[in-house]
């Protein structure tokens, strides 16, 4: 397995052939962020701003200015909380050709302690007007989105876990990056036909249920999703490599008549894709159908938005199990979760 900074670095490295207007700006991270490799292969577009995360993004704004690419390179969570002033005036507004390179987000951090794990950049970066946002599962994944990213002439912020999570089978890992695009991973229906042994009515039973995440949290999603299976609850599989945009007809369409949508997350349950899942649910356009207030049909099939991810509460230094597991966010305390909902713990 290959680590999503490690795609990062690689990726870079071989754009950079071909394109000699692709530049990195460091905060003094590049050997945690895997920056290096494009130091040490293009030494003359490699920029070393210091532990400056403020100025770095300065310096990118002035390069973009000037026709390069830059990409910044630093932990997620200096970018979104030291750095947000300069990114909001001088990349968002000016929709300067920047993009972020958050390492370290999420609790993947291998103990790098609370103060390195970004369990925020979501609901800030997705509030910036100009800003895209993708969260890749894996590592084929983020080389997809840095092609993509490096390409597209807005800026761009992309999540990036530290540490190995595993690959993301059902994800069809190809260079193709459908930006704003859900991938459904699974279908409640076609597990269910194929798995009668197991429960094959369990739809019926206790309500559609469809489970959305994003990051490396979609390869524990299905973890999980294997896990209610074994219990009797097959469930539709929604992963979100694109957070903004997102197209929200895709969504609603893959969420359909579920009774229950379960949102998981390494990030605060507050502005993440819990947020943005319930904006959309809330959203969408009233049925056509008469009814009481002309739209009582509409509103009797509103699903149960559960989000899952970090309460208002910090999180603490550990090992990534230990702390996966203290936030509800391993494939087995997820599993929990939904089965305590619905109905069949």
């Amino acid at each position: 397995m290959t680590s999503m900074r490690q795609a990062w670095g690689e990726t870079l490295v071989e754009l950079g052939r071909d394109n000699d207007k692709l530049t990195v700006v460091d905060a003094d991270l590049a050997p945690s962020t895997k920056a290096t490799l494009f130091e040490s292969a293009y030494p003359q577009r490699f920029i070393q701003a210091g532990i400056a995360e403020q100025n770095a993004v300065g310096m990118a704004a002035g390069l973009a200015s000037l026709g390069f690419i830059p990409w910044l390179s630093s932990f997620g969570v200096f970018f979104t909380q030291r750095s947000l002033d300069q990114i909001r005036m001088l990349v968002s507004q000016t929709h300067m050709n920047v993009k972020f390179g958050g390492a370290y987000s999420g609790l993947l951090n291998g103990s790098s302690g609370k103060t390195h794990e970004d369990v925020e950049d979501i609901a800030i970066m997705r509030a910036m007007p100009n800003m895209t946002v993708l969260s890749p599962a894996d590592a084929e994944e983020t080389k997809a989105a840095v092609r993509w990213a490096t390409g597209y002439d807005m800026p761009v912020y992309l999540r990036l876990s530290r540490d190995d999570a595993g690959d993301l089978p059902e994800a069809g890992n190809d260079d193709g990056f459908a930006i704003g695009q859900p991938k459904v991973l699974r279908k409640a229906s076609d597990m269910a036909s194929s798995k009668t042994s197991i429960n094959s009515d369990s739809t019926s039973t206790y309500g559609s249920v469809v489970l959305i995440s994003t990051g490396a949290q979609s390869i524990r999603t299905l973890e999980s999703a294997d896990l209610l299976a074994s219990a009797g609850l097959q469930t539709t599989v929604i992963h979100l490599p694109s957070i903004k945009p997102l197209d929200e007809t895709a969504i609603l369409e893959a969420i359909g008549d579920a009774r229950y949508v379960f949102t998981v997350e390494e990030h605060s349950i507050y502005g993440g894709i819990g947020g943005l899942v319930s904006e959309i649910v809330a959203g969408r356009p009233r049925s056509a159908q008469p009814g009481v207030h002309g739209s009582a049909t509409a509103d009797a099939m509103a699903p149960q938005v559960v989000r899952i991810g970090l309460n208002d509460e910090w999180t603490q230094c550990g090992p990534n199990d230990f702390l996966l597991d203290r936030y509800g966010l391993s494939a087995q305390r997820v599993a929990q979760k939904v089965e305590e909902t619905v109905g069949i713990a």
